[in-house]
């Protein structure tokens, strides 16, 4: 596969790899069922690291393109832009059948099974809006935007501020201790699992920036002055580490974290564009001149994160 990739021209390096798969699929070079090289062969191909493919990989497959077999690799899908929700319910429509026909070796009749299913339904609903879900993140700007991304037919989820446990007499300890399910994400894990002494099953999830994000950000030009105003370090790294698995680590962001009107007015007068955290974008905008482009710097759960989290949440037993 010769793919040219071009490392200067504020494109994400995933997203040439992407759109250079999507055009060889068009061309019918990758024919529906066949499988595409490995991350690690089109790596060395391009000349670009694994994780650069495995972005491209995560983003096809997200968007219904190609799907991930266990032990196997990575294959196209028979995908187009009309067929994306229709695959879907083609596979829900099998696993449908597959219990009728599982049903009926039982001796039920057809109308027993849909009595039954339509009473299971009932119940997973009832359990899906009586279910406490508490998420666990590092900064409140990030924790309560993700908890929104979260919730799902009814769900509620409350948002937890990790520097919050830290205080064994804090509000949140109640949360936790009554809460049916507790989430966070992989760069947390294994803090949160310190935090509760193992004592807790924890789900975590993945999280990706938004491709639009990314997209934004790489039309900056290399030359112009960039801020980063979020409320924590850790947000900062998380974005720098974002960018850099993009390929956009040669632009200079200078991130700005304190919370003071006045200093940050300053700070945001100099620039020519402005990278904002979701929590902070309205007073930035305050500041800004309509000749400054803002960018809000979105994280959102994978696909597969927030269908496991459904899943979880359907077998949460309460008494």
């Amino acid at each position: 596969m010769a793919i040219p990739v071009m490392r200067k021209n504020g494109i994400p390096l995933y997203i040439q790899v992407k759109d250079k798969i999507i055009a060889d699929i068009r061309d019918r070079v990758y024919r529906p069922g066949e499988q595409l090289p490995t991350e690690r062969t089109l790596s060395e191909v391009l000349g670009v690291s694994r994780n650069t493919v495995s972005q491209a990989y995560q983003s096809l497959e997200a968007e219904g393109i190609v799907a991930s077999r266990q032990g196997r690799g990575t294959f196209v899908t028979d995908y187009d832009d009309r067929q994306r929700m229709t695959n879907r319910r083609d596979l829900l429509s099998r696993v449908v059948d597959v219990a009728l026909e599982e049903g009926l070796q039982l001796g039920f009749s057809l109308d027993e099974v849909l009595e039954l299913t339509t009473l299971r339904v009932r119940q997973k609903t009832a359990i899906l809006h009586k279910a406490r879900i508490v998420f666990l993140e590092c900064n409140r700007e990030q924790v309560d935007y993700l908890s929104r991304k979260l919730e799902f037919g009814g769900v509620h989820i409350d948002p937890v501020v990790l520097d919050d446990l830290r205080d064994r007499n804090s509000p949140a300890w109640g949360a936790i201790r009554s809460a049916d399910l507790v989430v966070t994400t992989f760069f947390h894990y294994d803090e949160v699992q310190e935090l509760l002494d193992h004592s807790r099953e924890v789900l975590a999830i993945a999280l990706d920036p938004e491709l639009e994000t990314i997209v934004q950000i790489a039309r900056i030009p290399l030359d112009q002055h960039v801020g980063l105003v979020c409320r924590s370090e850790n947000f900062v790294g998380k974005v720098m580490s974002a960018l850099a698995q993009a390929g956009l680590d040669s632009l200079r962001i200078q991130p700005f974290i304190e919370p003071d009107a006045r200093s940050l007015a300053s700070f945001v007068k100099s620039l020519d564009a402005v990278v904002v955290s979701p929590g902070r974008r309205r007073e930035v905008e305050a500041h800004c001149s309509p000749r400054q482009r803002v960018i809000e710097f979105v994280f959102r759960p994978d696909v597969a994160s927030a269908n496991l989290l459904r899943a979880a949440v359907a077998t949460v037993r309460r008494v």
